[in-house]
């Protein structure tokens, strides 16, 4: 009856190492990505949406807006009262051509304000470009994980500037592109984040600037995209 705790022994260490068996597939290192920006949020069947934050900048923007097409209502105003004058016939120009320019770009500021549309999503049938408020949702485009060969991480612009630097991550679909990324120099790289350049075009329509008032981060991307495929990852922001 004693040699029971002794026979149970080897049971019990097999169930301890039946996890690290498993553990390269489910621990598979980003090639030089950091763990920073906290654990993935979503479950691997789980949509992931990233949106872009309201800012107190939008706030004045639209404020700005407002001003300007009541500006060009009294513009309009200015020019019926005005008569048939040269005077009032270019106040009525001017403040039409305000109407219908401010009052544009106040109903689309306002309408991606409250429609809140992600600009990335993440899902089980791949990786989604959401089309932009007021186009149709179906006017998204959807590449699918089984097309996707890699995630590269990219690193473009200069700090001081307007935009300062901005990290970049691209779904790579060849396998030339995914050679491109891990080999190439920096002016190449950059490359793929650039729309006019035929040598990577390929990329270009899966190519994304994490901008700054985005609701998540490179890592936390990266991290939820190899939540639902493992796929490597290039991380080319430094070197």
């Amino acid at each position: 009856m004693e040699a029971a705790p002794d026979e149970a022994a080897p049971a019990k260490a097999a169930a301890k190492a039946a996890p690290d068996e498993a553990a390269p597939d489910q621990a598979v290192p980003a090639e030089g990505l950091s763990d920073e920006g906290g654990e993935a949020r979503a479950g691997a069947g789980e949509p992931f949406a990233v949106r872009v934050r309201v800012t107190w900048r939008d706030a004045w923007l639209l404020v700005a807006s407002l001003i300007l097409l009541a500006a060009s209502a009294a513009f309009v105003a200015g020019g019926v009262t005005g008569g048939a004058t040269l005077g009032g016939v270019m106040f009525s120009v001017f403040g039409f051509a305000g109407l219908a320019l401010f009052g544009t770009g106040l109903f689309l500021s306002a309408g991606q304000m409250v429609a809140r549309r992600p600009v990335l999503e993440l899902d089980a049938d791949g990786v989604r470009r959401t089309a932009r408020w007021p186009l149709p949702r179906r006017a998204g485009k959807t590449l699918p994980w089984d097309d996707v060969r890699a995630i590269a991480a990219l690193r473009r612009g200069v700090d001081g500037t307007r935009r300062g630097e901005l990290d970049y991550v691209v779904f790579l679909r060849t396998p030339e592109l995914v050679e491109m990324a891990r080999t190439s120099e920096r002016p190449r790289l950059v490359a793929m984040t650039m729309r006019d350049v035929p040598a990577t075009a390929e990329a270009v329509p899966w190519c994304f600037a994490v901008e700054r008032n985005w609701d998540a981060k490179l890592p936390r991307i990266v991290k939820e995209a190899r939540a639902r495929r493992r796929v490597p990852v290039i991380d080319r922001r430094t070197k």
